[in-house]
């Protein structure tokens, strides 16, 4: 509401996470079954993701997963006018009739969308899928001008047919959980479409990193990155991987606050070290870095 009356926007997408029927979306869907009573039916619509499963010892797929989940939403006071059901398999127009019949939607508006290899196909998969003028229809909104995906669809032939690969080195202390990481993750693949090259991640633990097997660690990268983390742990073992990088002459990123540097300090800061870390150093360089 506060974007609308602006008056910059022709339409404002919100999505929220989660499930259905979670304690903590409670005050989100709420708001938005305020939000479509205050605006009207063809000035707002809500789209729902739900699960078709498919059953291997049936053989089929089942809809009672999407079915219980409209009707929880249901029960919150909203019904969505689109569905948009996530599967593995192609989902047949009887099942989908089904859908449509028990979760009060239109035939057209059970949306298939099917296991993606890469999620940029999604975008081209829900237009194949009509998403689009499904939507625009239900605002209400002219069909005139369809949407022109060609440069996106050049960006996703790069993606799944690259000509060339690089290995890249990612050093953090939180590799364990790559999603902590996502943005800089996708951020290699966008930067090797552009080239038609595959960017290869490494993922390594900065806080194992040592002088004696440093050499083994990286080895045969062709491009590190250093992460940012919170906190000493792992600091040590980054500004050894910043070090390797210089003095092996290896294409080098740094986001962290240790390679806030110049390179002629690296083996001073190594000796030196810095504050946030332990107080103990005798020679802290970084003081406070805001």
């Amino acid at each position: 509401m506060l974007l609308d009356e602006t008056g910059k926007y022709d339409m404002v997408i919100t999505e929220i996470g989660g499930c259905v029927g979670d304690i903590e979306s409670l005050p989100f869907i709420e708001a938005v079954r305020q939000v479509k009573w205050d605006l009207g039916a063809h000035n707002a619509i809500v789209i729902h993701l739900t699960l078709v499963p498919y059953l291997k010892s049936a053989g089929e797929l089942k809809t009672k997963p999407s079915q219980h989940s409209v009707k929880q939403l249901s029960e919150a006071g909203i019904q969505p006018d689109i569905l948009i059901c996530r599967s593995e398999y192609s989902i047949p127009a009887e099942v989908r009739r089904k859908l449509a019949l028990f979760c009060n939607v239109d035939d057209d508006s059970v949306i298939e969308a099917l296991d993606a290899a890469t999620i940029y196909d999604v975008p081209l998969l829900m237009q194949a899928e009509k998403l689009d003028e499904r939507v625009l229809e239900k605002l209400h909104l002219p069909l005139d001008t369809p949407p022109n995906l060609q440069r996106w669809s050049q960006f996703v032939h790069k993606v799944k047919n690259p000509r060339e690969t690089v290995q890249v080195g990612l050093v953090g202390k939180y590799v364990e959980l790559h999603d902590a990481y996502k943005s800089i993750a996708e951020a290699f693949i966008h930067a090797g479409a552009v080239h038609s090259c595959r960017v290869q991640v490494r993922w390594i633990q900065s806080e194992y990193l040592l002088a004696d097997n440093i050499a083994e660690k990286l080895g045969g990268l062709q491009g590190i990155l250093v992460a940012p983390g919170f906190g000493d742990r792992g600091i040590e073992g980054k500004i050894q991987a910043v070090r390797y990088a210089r003095e092996n002459q290896i294409p080098f990123w740094g986001f962290a606050w240790e390679c806030n540097a110049p390179p002629w300090s690296l083996p001073a800061m190594c000796w030196g070290s810095m504050l946030p870390l332990p107080r103990w150093t005798p020679k802290p360089l970084i003081r406070l870095l805001a």
